[in-house]
């Protein structure tokens, strides 16, 4: 049996396992345990194979407890091996998650520090020392307050206790300013803190992460700095959009809205208000002769001479040119507004010293007062300025009050003409005729075309409901102008039916002083071409002939040479003497019927109607008594020389269409065709009131 000798080699020590091999510490360590005893066991083995001599039994049994503490021995020394390399792999694995840790806090992109319980920093990464403006290595040791401004100094300081004495973090926004640069702009952090709570050194520091935050706080100064901006810019807009630029009073669109406020608070208020409208007299020739500068200037002097002269509360607006609007609220009644009108026109009066110009205008206002016109804001203006043209028209330097019911028969009047104007188009009106006779004859020698309205609503007018209505108005001269042409129209309708008969045509005033009138006439005579034009006559009334005498003569004799009659209607109403009756062509005389109508009771009208008669013959004019009545008034009209007659003694006016039927049956009062004319009449006026005369 051998034994190992001594100074026997130790056994190298084994390698160290690869760094990064997949097989665990443990495991390995364990199988390299497991082969050394393994190994010991096979030598001991061979030892105890070997023949055995009894004096060495006992050299042997030593021999092998030797190789039993040498491979004790040697087990444990691979034991500690392996826990050296174990414990060599972790420090590896430590120092390496050390200084990746190391790394991330120092090239974190947000600031670290960590703060004692005093604010002094202990640690600091390198953000937060870039933030604060200074080298890493020179922040150990230093207030943390030293880096802010007074203002955040104080804030901080309180805000450090809450970071310790709270469970949860805290935060603030805090300006810090840069140590090595002097007067450099503070930089903006956003502060996370919160009490470290582990380690050695737990609750007795905190740690701060700190956000740069300054490009927010820019853009966020900016979009302020454009909020402002944007503010400033819609509050231009708005006084553009809502006040004059020149003089700086609102505009016609301000009035509109403050007008409306006006309204509300006028109807919750019970009282009233007053829109004045003012127009600046004699202003265009001072623009004209001193140009628009100092016709500016003097707008903007004259605007704040008259805004100083409302009350509080009420408004002055320039709604254009020289145009202003005063509105007057919270009126108890109406003589209140009085004083400021008053006060409103001495102020537009005064004076006005633009350079070396010394100016003067005034105003015209109009004002209408609310509720007593009950209109609209938008009528309200328009009334205010219908009555500040009734000022100007009155002489200028004054204010006039709106007629509200005047204006209301004026819209009645407009609204009457657009429905008459409306009854035209619809065909709604017709022409009745009254029958023209000879009384001591017994003929039908014409008729009286007379306009009559048949209303959907209500019936049949008469010409007194509606004529008054187009009287001035150009839509007279277009409904003249129908009637003269169904007039003609039915000449030539009786005419086919074997009537024939003349028709007389009352012609208004405007249509005759139209220079056309003769050439319009002739194309309706034209459109007739089978009615002799000696079958109309043209009634004018005395009243509008003597209006323009010239002219309607002028008329009269161009239309006569076309072969139309005329006739001066109701004479003896108007003062007509006898140079007119001479310079008038008229072809006939109509008596007013007022006249007749009392001729039998009244000696005045005889009176009158005898010289009519006698005028017509002295003129060798026809004459025709109008509104005969009784046969006794028949009888002394035929006494006194007049034989053709219209009136409802007669007959009234009827339709077209009846008149040819009247005609053959009717006959003349017994009375009048056995009358024979005692006095010899005067040749002219014999033949005038027999001129036309025809078979019915």
């Amino acid at each position: 049996m051998s034994v190992e000798p001594k100074g026997r080699k130790r056994r190298a020590k084994p390698p160290a396992a690869p760094a990064g091999t997949d097989t665990p510490l443990t495991a390995t360590a364990l199988r390299r345990v497991a082969e050394a005893r393994m190994h010991h066991r096979a030598a001991a083995v061979d030892v105890l194979q070997l023949p055995a001599l009894p004096t060495e039994a006992a050299a042997a049994d030593a021999a092998v407890g030797r190789l039993r503490l040498l491979h004790e021995l040697q087990v444990h020394q691979v034991e500690l091996e392996l826990q050296n390399e174990e414990l060599q792999r972790a420090r590896n694995a430590l120092e390496t998650e050390v200084a990746r840790y190391t790394d991330l806090y120092d090239f974190a992109p947000v600031g670290y520090v960590t703060l004692d319980r005093g604010g002094t920093i202990t640690q600091v990464n390198l953000a937060g020392a870039g933030l604060l403006g200074s080298e890493r290595g020179r922040l150990t040791g230093k207030r943390f307050a030293a880096f802010l401004g007074d203002a955040d100094r104080r804030a901080f300081g309180s805000f450090l206790p809450r970071v310790f004495d709270s469970d949860t973090p805290q935060t603030c926004e805090l300006a810090l300013q840069d140590a090595l640069q002097a007067g450099a702009a503070a930089r903006w952090v956003l502060v996370k803190a919160a009490r470290v709570d582990s380690g050695p050194d737990s609750a007795r520091e905190c740690r701060l992460v700190m956000t740069d935050i300054g490009a927010l706080k820019q853009t966020a100064q900016a979009l302020h700095e454009a909020q402002e901006g944007m503010a400033r810019s819609h509050a231009q807009l708005e006084h553009i959009a809502h006040f004059d630029g020149l003089t700086q009073l609102p505009n016609r669109t301000l009035l509109a809205d403050r007008l409306q406020q006006a309204l509300l608070q006028s109807q919750r208020r019970g009282l009233g208000l007053a829109v004045a409208y003012l127009d600046l007299d004699g202003f265009k020739p001072v623009n004209d002769s001193h140009g628009h500068a100092v016709g500016d200037q003097l707008l903007v002097t004259v605007a704040q001479r008259m805004r100083q002269a409302l009350r509080e509360g009420d408004t002055l607006a320039r709604i254009g040119g020289d145009e202003f609007v005063a509105l007057l609220v919270d009126l108890d009644h109406a003589l209140e507004c009085a004083p400021v009108l008053a006060r409103l026109l001495q102020a537009a009066a005064a004076t006005v010293t633009v350079g070396s110009a010394v100016l003067q205008v005034s105003a015209s206002i109009g004002v209408t007062l609310y509720p007593h016109d009950g209109a609209d804001a938008d009528l309200l203006l328009r009334h205010a300025d219908q009555a500040m043209y009734l000022a100007k028209q009155a002489g200028r330097n004054r204010h006039h009050f709106f007629d509200v019911a005047r204006d209301a028969a004026v819209a009645t009047q407009r609204e009457s003409l657009v429905r008459v104007q409306l009854a035209l188009a619809r065909h709604e009106f017709v022409l009745h005729y009254q029958p023209r006779v000879d009384m001591q004859t017994g003929e039908v020698t014409g008729a009286e075309a007379l306009i009559r309205w048949l209303h959907p609503e209500r019936g049949l007018l008469l010409p007194a409901a509606f004529l008054q209505i187009t009287d001035e108005h150009p839509f007279s001269i277009v409904l003249g102008e129908w009637v003269v042409a169904s007039a003609l129209a039915q000449l030539a309708a009786w005419q086919a039916v074997g009537l024939r008969i003349s028709v007389s045509v009352n012609v208004g005033a405007l249509q005759l002083q139209q220079a056309d009138f003769a050439s319009r006439l002739q194309a309706l005579l034209a459109a007739q071409p089978d009615v002799e034009p000696a079958r109309l006559t043209l009634e004018v009334l005395e009243t509008h002939a003597l209006q323009d005498i010239t002219h309607i003569s002028a008329v009269m004799r161009a239309c006569q040479k076309l072969g139309v009659r005329f006739a001066l209607d109701d004479f003896g109403t108007g003062y007509a003497s006898l140079t007119y009756l001479k310079r008038l062509p008229a072809d006939q005389l109509k008596i007013d019927q007022s006249f007749v109508l009392h001729m039998t009771d009244d000696p005045d009208d005889l009176a009158i109607v005898q010289s009519v008669i006698g005028l017509a013959g002295a003129f060798h004019r026809q004459v025709v008594a109008e509104g005969v009545e009784t046969a006794a008034q028949g009888t002394r009209l035929l006494q006194l020389g007049c034989v053709q007659a219209q009136g409802h003694g007669i007959a009234r006016a009827m339709a077209a269409a009846e008149l040819p039927a009247w005609a053959d049956a009717w006959r003349a009062q017994a009375a009048w065709t056995a009358w024979n004319a005692a006095p010899a009449q005067e040749p002219g006026a014999a033949t005038a009131g027999h001129s036309g005369k025809t078979t019915p």
